[in-house]
């Protein structure tokens, strides 16, 4: 595999609500790529993404997958995130890593409560911003609405490059603005015909063409400048402008695909291959000493961990980028964290659950490797003449929490170790082995996280669980017995009424038998 250069890398994140179809863009990416020779379905469990068993269980991503594709020379590294918010995880990291986001909208829902959750983490992390209406072929697909949606939400900023001609049932067109050309496809998808835009389409066109006209010149004094003069700017000025906007977040641009269909994926990718900010156009990152890191392949080595996987017959598939400088297999580096040295083995380019071996990664690329020896998700590790340490990723806390139990008892040092384990896989799991309840508690992002925990334990790791609630960590407690008694008179006219109240509290142990009698002034009652 060729050796890329920085300034041929752009790292991207797939983002989006659960169903909204990024696993699916994925894989019309790798086949558009030649990555892969058949597009394969989360239905039939064959996607390069969704691999492991516990996703083809239940349909949708736990983990995110890491991929590559090699597209007019330019490599395109790409995160596909879960979707649901019990894996929030999996997107925080890779918007940590990548330098852009692609966010996907149902187009029979539209922007869901999911499409607000990975907006809000690119706005924190001050990522550009693409957003993606798929699935254009759906019943009850309204295009117009959706994008009055997005606007109305996320601002004037979201600006169409292409809109499509029909949704529903009849798709398989779309005018794009940026190009001013129709792209439709037969029914199969795969390459476009490009043709001129149809006459009835033709004022709706401009119109949409004089807006992102407008949004491409906002982000250059120059261009700004020229549009005042003339109204107008070439092709070139426009793909400069929304590329310098991009960085800025001062444009999100909108485009059409059908990723089940294939299409518009190829016009897709060829906007994020000419057009989207390459590694070292986009700001610089800080190490924890708070100087900026430049992505130079003539620097020292510096190596951020972000991902660790479990694979099996593999072991620890340890998932990097390169901040600065180059790595080859064999090089010696220093853990920064651990202060252990380790050797790098083979060097991979990512494809999901395959690898592509390579000879040498550089700044700003993205690429795994396997047995290293003390390495842990968020380490860093440097080369002679480099001292960085990262450590930007920061996990929400968590929201959900149960206790964990071994049904056989002697499992339970096995399911510790499985735990941490999967702790590696995911850092949001939180593991919490409280001596004073004597109970081990899990704390995740929700039930369905838990759900997913449970069923790899039963299904990978062959050890029966079972939930409890956790007990309350009660702060004070009944040390000794005491009895209290009171007696209420009341004088109404007559004969004296009164009323008696006998108190008795007593130390409680778990396994104690609840009480059955008690005993006042020699009488026994029974509960």
């Amino acid at each position: 595999m060729k050796i890329y250069q920085t300034n041929e890398i752009k790292n991207i994140a797939l983002i989006g609500s659960a169903g909204s179809g990024k696993t699916t863009l994925a894989e019309a990416m790798l086949f558009e790529a030649g990555i892969i020779k058949r597009r394969g379905t989360v239905e039939q469990k064959n996607t390069v993404s969704d691999y492991f068993p516990v996703e083809q269980e239940y349909g949708y991503s736990v983990f995110s997958t890491v991929f590559h594709v090699e597209w007019n020379n330019k490599k395109l590294n790409i995160i596909d995130c879960p979707g649901s918010d019990d894996f929030v995880g999996g997107a925080i990291t890779a918007l940590n890593v990548t330098d852009q986001a692609l966010i996907l909208v149902n187009g029979q829902y539209g922007p869901e409560v999911g499409t607000m959750n990975a907006f809000r983490n690119t706005e924190k992390f001050q990522k550009p911003v693409i957003f993606l209406v798929n699935q254009l072929d759906r019943d009850n697909c309204d295009y117009d609405q959706i994008l009055a949606r997005l606007k109305e939400t996320y601002g004037p900023n979201c600006v169409p490059v292409q809109y499509p001609i029909a949704t529903g049932a009849g798709f398989n067109s779309v005018i794009d603005v940026l190009l001013m050309k129709k792209y439709s496809w037969k029914p199969e998808g795969g390459a476009p015909i490009i043709e001129d835009i149809p006459a009835d389409q033709l004022d709706k066109a401009k119109e949409m063409k004089a807006a992102l006209v407008e949004a491409a010149a906002a982000g250059d004094d120059s261009l700004m400048e020229k549009f005042f003069e003339t109204e107008d700017l070439t092709e070139d000025e426009m793909r400069e402008g929304i590329r310098k906007g991009l960085v800025t977040r001062s444009i999100f641009p909108v485009f059409c695909v059908c990723a089940g269909r294939d299409m518009g994926v190829r016009r897709l990718m060829e906007f994020l291959g000419n057009v989207v900010p390459f590694v070292n156009e986009m700001p610089k990152v800080k190490n924890t000493a708070g100087k900026e890191i430049t992505p130079d392949t003539a620097g020292p080595a510096s190596l951020y961990f972000f991902k660790t996987g479990v694979e099996p017959h593999i072991g620890e598939v340890s998932y990097f980028k390169v901040m600065s400088g180059s790595v080859k297999s064999g090089d010696d580096l220093t853990n920064a964290d651990r202060g252990s040295k380790e050797r790098i083995g083979t060097l991979y380019a990512c494809a999901g659950a395959n690898r592509v071996q390579v000879d040498q990664l550089n700044a700003g690329d993205i690429g795994c490797t396997v047995k290293l020896k003390d390495v842990k998700t968020g380490n860093t590790l440097n080369g002679k003449d480099a001292d960085n340490k990262f450590d930007f990723i920061v996990y929400p806390n968590s929201k959900y929490s149960r206790a964990i139990k071994a049904i056989n008892e002697s499992e339970t040092e096995k399911m510790m170790s499985a735990l941490n384990k999967m702790r590696q896989e995911d850092p949001t799991w939180v593991v919490e082995q409280s001596k004073e309840l004597r109970q081990i508690i899990v704390h995740g992002q929700g039930e369905f996280h838990l759900r997913t925990l449970k069923w790899r334990m039963e299904n990978n790791e062959k050890i029966q669980i079972e939930y409890l609630e956790p007990k309350i960590p009660y702060r004070e407690t009944i040390t000794k017995m005491a009895r209290a008694d009171y007696r209420h008179k009341k004088q109404s006219g007559g004969a004296g009424q009164f009323g008696e109240v006998h108190l008795i509290v007593e130390p409680y142990t778990d396994g104690m038998p609840d009480p059955t009698s008690f005993t006042i002034n020699g009488q026994e009652f029974k509960m």
